[in-house]
């Protein structure tokens, strides 16, 4: 048990390297002998030699969840502009898979949301994943219907 007026060295003396054969630490200061690690200024966390590091051979992967869906997004104007180059015709359903084929949206898209910037003019029946509230608003006040997968 150590009482606080013992005499007993609590701090141990700093270890002085390179100061001669006798101190223990001299000539290589405890570095080993030769080579780069025995120089001062040294940084090889992941240095291979100058083979291309492990870090940089791999794909990067961030914030890119591997499992995320693509979800296709559609505005109320671009559809409309899409009516207007008769690229849609509106007596027809519309839904991922039609789109898909005309080529408007992206193929590796799984899902399709309509969203409500802009203004229709035709009314049209659309089929689709997701929807925000004003684009469904908008859409029953023209009298176009949507469709709503669960």
């Amino acid at each position: 048990m150590i009482t606080l007026n013992t005499r007993q060295k609590i701090n141990k003396p700093k270890i002085r390297v390179g100061r001669g054969i006798g101190s223990g630490k001299g000539k290589t200061s405890g570095r080993g002998v030769k080579g780069q690690k025995s120089r001062s200024g040294v940084a090889i966390k992941s240095f291979e030699g100058g083979q291309m590091p492990l870090y940089r051979r791999l794909p990067k992967r961030g914030f890119n969840p591997i499992s995320r869906e693509n979800i296709a997004i559609l505005n109320l104007e671009k559809i409309q502009s899409y009516i207007d180059k008769k690229n849609i015709n509106p007596k027809e359903v519309l839904n991922s898979s039609s789109l898909k084929k005309l080529k408007l949206i992206n193929k590796n898209s799984t899902k399709l949301k309509i969203l409500g910037t802009g203004e229709l003019k035709d009314k049209i029946n659309i089929e689709a994943d997701l929807a925000s509230k004003s684009a469904i608003e908008k859409l029953e006040k023209i009298g176009g219907s949507i469709q709503l997968k669960k």
